[in-house]
């Protein structure tokens, strides 16, 4: 084999299941006034689905990225990061506009009032009139990413962390306890004020993902994917810390227990309050740290070696994480598209029934969840190319009059074997 022959490592089941979970978890916490958001995992703890996202994409841009620095070097390794940044930043500009132009169009309509006696702003409610009021300054940040909406934050987050990556790898190669300590000493950076990106012209709010504070979350996966950090053994004690460790966080995480509105139990909410510093999610605090590494050991230990415990269990829960699967496979187009899709759906429930009935949020939850399924599969359809497949045989008559049979053209056949030797390869 030549040397510089790249040998596709097989996708990791767990990877996909568990990236795909949290990209439907995204898609509920994303959905305007969804009170499904009252069971999703960050309610009952520091961590949550952003957690998941981007652990997970470390894990991935460790298998994607990694074999090619190591391959074709580091420079070859940066300009294919760069690539990526390049996709992602036009990803972020592309979903930004789709929603803001989206919502203006049907606001401005007065569609919603007229048909349904709606009037709520849902331009307002992500912020996105700046757009139009203030032009001149909103765009020209928008492009630079020093104008990010809340709503739309994670992929301008993701951007900065994969910028990160080059400088990472270079470190590694000499020292890879000195990476680590690069991305600590980012993090800890991050936690007194010393990085941070400014989120809009117009006032001094921040970035809420703080890419600098959160990188240490995805340089973790990456390092696990990459081998510097050893998987942790399957052993007992540690599987009762972690439970530990998830079960004492509820009383300072589940809002019915501290909350003034629910049971108020005020040793909780002082607590609460007090730690405020350690799981604040813009700077990514530690206790968030500690709380999804425990959450992700105690999935990786039910998962089993190789997610063995995750198939043979019946056809309904062996397709159902296929499903999943493939949902996580697409994360990227899947992540774009929940939140056009959750826009798109919230208004149609509002269009159709009162915004708190039960029976429209099951509707709508589950029609989006269908959604974010068919995207899935789309692109993987597209990804694979079906166009450059070899076409089915023909089925009529053949050259010499036999039917079924492939035609004889030795001028066919040549250019045909031509055209498969000189195929491109697929876009990872």
């Amino acid at each position: 084999m030549n040397a510089h022959t790249q040998t596709k490592r097989p996708r990791d089941p767990r990877l996909d299941f568990f990236r795909g979970i949290g990209m439907f978890i995204i898609f509920i916490a994303h959905m305007p006034w969804n009170w499904w958001t009252l069971w999703i995992p960050a309610r009952f703890g520091f961590s949550d689905a952003t957690e998941i996202f981007v652990f997970c994409s470390g894990m991935a841009s460790a298998l994607a990225f990694g074999k090619t620095f190591d391959v074709y070097g580091w420079g070859i390794g940066a300009a294919r990061v760069a690539q990526r940044m390049w996709q992602v930043y036009w990803a972020f500009i592309g979903q930004f506009l789709v929603i803001a132009v989206g919502l203006v169009m049907v606001h401005e309509s007065g569609f919603l009032n007229s048909c349904c006696g709606l009037t709520q702003d849902y331009v307002n409610s992500l912020n996105l009139w700046h757009l139009y009021n203030k032009t001149e300054i909103a765009l020209p940040g928008l492009m630079t990413m020093t104008w990010v909406p809340n709503y739309f934050d994670i992929l301008p987050m993701y951007v900065v962390i994969l910028a990160l990556m080059p400088a990472i790898m270079l470190i590694a190669r000499y020292s890879v306890p000195g990476a680590f300590a690069f991305s600590i000493g980012l993090w800890l950076a991050s936690q007194f004020g010393f990085l941070d990106l400014p989120a809009e012209p117009w006032s001094d709010r921040k970035w809420f993902f703080n890419p600098f504070a959160w990188q240490m979350l995805f340089f973790t996966g990456f390092a696990f994917m990459r081998g510097w950090i050893p998987a942790p053994p399957v052993n007992r004690n540690l599987i009762l810390i972690a439970i530990a460790i998830i079960l004492v966080t509820i009383p300072f995480a589940y809002f019915r227990i501290h909350s003034a509105n629910h049971l108020d139990v005020v040793w909780a909410r002082e607590v609460r309050e007090a730690i405020r510093p350690l799981w604040v999610k813009t700077e990514f605090g530690i206790l968030r740290y500690i709380h999804f590494l425990a959450l992700a050991y105690v999935a990786w230990v039910a998962a089993g070696e190789h997610g063995k415990y995750l198939l043979g269990h019946g056809k309904l829960w062996g397709g159902f994480v296929r499903v999943v699967q493939k949902v996580g496979q697409q994360s990227l187009a899947v992540f774009m598209a929940s939140l056009v899709i959750a826009q798109t759906v919230a208004i149609l429930r509002d269009m159709a029934w009162a915004r708190g009935e039960w029976l429209a949020q099951i509707f709508t939850n589950f029609g989006g969840f269908l959604a974010l399924i068919a995207v899935a599969y789309l692109v993987a359809w597209y990804k694979g190319q079906p166009w450059r497949k070899p076409p089915p045989s023909v089925s009529g008559s053949s050259s010499d009059g036999k039917p079924g049979s492939a035609p004889r053209d030795g001028n066919a056949q040549s250019t045909e074997r031509k055209s498969s030797d000189t195929k491109e390869p697929a876009l990872t």
